[in-house]
């Protein structure tokens, strides 16, 4: 008998399937979904997240992705990039800083932390950005995926944080602001930054 599936892609992770966020899962988005499912089949394992509708699942990298943060050094400052940009059509642009490809060493992660959301809350995102396809029945929707080094989270980066208490109608989740976990994060985002393609 086949274990419950618990997960399926939403729409907002296929950015990383064809290139435009990173890191680039260079892998057909219906096989990795199955691979994530095959690696978790208890809901009982999931890591909590910053809010009760948020889980994690982290588990050993079975693709090519490479890390996509860096430490910042005196030495490679220079090379940082900024610039203003949304996720999606709907949502505001923010300033962000990201190293381009090739200025520091990209290594092959350890691990893939994948990022979840419950499907309540996918639907009330949905909803709050008048959008209305139809959400599938499993629970966890995968929402993004990080490869890193680290087989715990790393702090989301302040932006992120900020767009999220912005609210739901704008492209965040309505979680409010709290400032330990922003300043912690302010400290990790502080000495590294993203690494992008392009």
């Amino acid at each position: 008998r086949m274990a419950k599936q618990l997960f399926f892609l939403d729409p907002f992770a296929l950015r990383q399937f064809d290139g435009r966020a990173q890191p680039h899962i260079n892998m057909d988005p219906v096989e990795f979904t199955k691979k994530v499912n095959e690696a978790c089949s208890d809901e009982a394992a999931l890591v909590e997240g910053y809010a009760p509708f948020c889980k994690h699942v982290f588990i050993p990298n079975f693709t090519d992705a490479r890390v996509t943060a860096f430490p910042i050094t005196p030495e490679n400052t220079s090379l940082l990039r900024s610039g203003y940009e949304a996720r999606t059509p709907k949502e505001l642009p923010v300033l962000v800083r990201w190293f381009p490809a090739g200025a520091v060493p990209r290594e092959p992660a350890k691990y893939l932390d994948v990022i979840l959301y419950s499907r309540e809350q996918i639907l009330l995102e949905r909803a709050a950005m008048n959008d209305s396809d139809a959400v599938p029945e499993q629970p966890w929707g995968i929402i993004s995926i990080k490869a890193q080094h680290e087989s715990h989270e790393t702090p989301m980066q302040p932006i992120t944080m900020m767009r999220n208490a912005l609210g739901r109608d704008q492209g965040g989740s309505g979680v409010v602001l709290e400032r330990a976990k922003y300043e912690a994060s302010v400290a990790y985002w502080a000495a590294h930054a993203e690494i992008r393609e392009a």
